[in-house]
């Protein structure tokens, strides 16, 4: 998957929108505006995902679901902003701005299709007429929303940062890893509840961004070790290794210093976007800073 990322950045990386959560936010500010302006009469149920009046030629339901805040403006929305921005802003340094890209448009776009998928399964299972889909969908549709996009940038935030140190409620330090378990329990939790209450609309919108956050994680190379061909590696590495001298390592991570000798099972790889032969352990592989 990494070489297909990589050939897709050579050719459109240009084309990445650079700061794209600060844009992102933007579209949220615009978003409470429209909802508390006096001529707006709830303009929000216009801009919503709703795939049946989309077939029905109201096409802008595609890009204007994003204009939707993820959740309803109180006195804390500002300060969950911020940690937006600081979650977003962070995964695009440490991504690049063309992975950061990547993984904000795929969960877009996989949303869309997730109401698609709905759609179908309340037309062809449940048998819906056209009335019925028509009311149905302008009721549940809002569940199409960025929340669960913002929710797995913040969990691919915490696989990448797990043991970074946030304020939890303002003040109760909590390292991010426990948080992202927290949260990850809950939309499993959320999963089952929906299909058990025949919620698909709720389940499908999750589930889209699992397989986001799966391919995400596949990117990382985290599963690679268990590939046939890596597993080989390994054995004929062990193998090497045991007749070398000890004390000399072939292997060294350039940011904690750890050897093939620490862990046999460590992954290493040299960066390309580093100016020199530096090699990185899989944990620091995409979280480094590039040395120019």
């Amino acid at each position: 998957m990494n070489n297909l990322i990589d050939k897709m950045e050579r050719k459109i990386g240009r084309y990445a929108i650079v700061n794209l959560t600060k844009y992102i936010i933007g579209l949220y500010i615009v978003g409470y505006i429209l909802q508390f302006a006096p001529v707006s009469a709830n303009i929000t149920r216009f801009l919503s995902l709703d795939p049946y009046l989309v077939l029905k030629g109201q096409i802008w339901r595609l890009v204007t679901w994003v204009l939707i805040p993820p959740r309803s403006f109180d006195l804390l929305i500002i300060i969950t902003l911020l940690f937006y921005y600081f979650v977003g802003t962070t995964m695009e340094r440490t991504l690049g701005s063309f992975r950061y890209n990547l993984f904000i448009f795929t969960g877009m776009l996989l949303m869309v299709v997730a109401s698609f998928a709905t759609l179908l399964v309340y037309s062809k299972v449940f048998r819906l007429n056209s009335e019925q889909l028509a009311a149905i969908m302008n009721l549940y549709s809002p569940a199409f929303s960025t929340y669960y996009i913002q929710m797995m940038v913040f969990l691919s935030f915490a696989i990448c940062y797990p043991d970074m140190q946030v304020l939890f409620m303002l003040f109760i330090p909590l390292k991010v890893k426990w948080l992202g378990i927290f949260y990850g329990l809950v939309l499993a939790y959320n999963s089952f509840m929906a299909v058990k209450g025949s919620n698909y609309f709720l389940f499908f919108a999750i589930l889209s961004q699992a397989i986001n956050l799966l391919l995400f994680y596949l990117s990382l190379g985290k599963l690679n070790h268990m590939r046939p061909k890596e597993v080989k590696r390994r054995t004929e590495f062990k193998r090497n290794t045991q007749m070398r001298p000890k004390g000399i390592t072939r292997h060294k991570c350039a940011v904690c210093g750890r050897t093939e000798e620490d862990d046999p099972n460590l992954e290493f790889r040299f960066c390309s976007k580093c100016n020199g032969n530096y090699e990185y352990c899989q944990d620091h592989l995409f979280t480094h800073e590039h040395v120019k």
